[in-house]
């Protein structure tokens, strides 16, 4: 498949983009990518998810944890034990975005040091 294969959407009046903008500024926020790569192996508690996304804060990972179950991203399972456990899934609606955000992780990491090498370039010039 190449370019030329691949129909791209065009911005016209009649055509509401702020849908699709708003899927897209949240699959792609600062944390959103980094919650779908923790549960594509299956449910994660709270906890086991705060501590492999460094950096994450409590308040945030809760944030964004409900912002992706109100898009139907992933699922919230509560048990009621004692300490209450509650776990996270991703739906099949965000499995099926494994695929595309694995691509652009691989993507991102294998071009990392181009990009940082293009930046250097540019800041030096300026």
């Amino acid at each position: 498949m190449t370019l030329s294969d691949i129909e791209f959407p065009t911005p016209s009046e009649d055509a509401d983009c702020r849908p699709v903008r708003e899927i897209l500024d949240r699959i792609a926020d600062k944390w959103s990518l980094y919650i779908f790569v923790a549960l594509k192996d299956g449910p994660v508690r709270f906890n086991a998810l705060r501590r492999q996304i460094d950096g994450i804060s409590q308040r945030m990972l809760t944030i964004t944890l409900r912002q992706l179950e109100r898009d139907g991203l992933i699922s919230r399972t509560h048990f009621p034990t004692i300490p209450p456990r509650v776990d996270y899934e991703l739906t099949a609606v965000g499995r099926s975005l494994l695929a595309p955000v694995m691509a652009l992780v691989t993507w991102a990491d294998s071009n990392r040091d181009v990009i940082e090498q293009a930046r250097r370039q540019h800041d030096q010039t300026r």
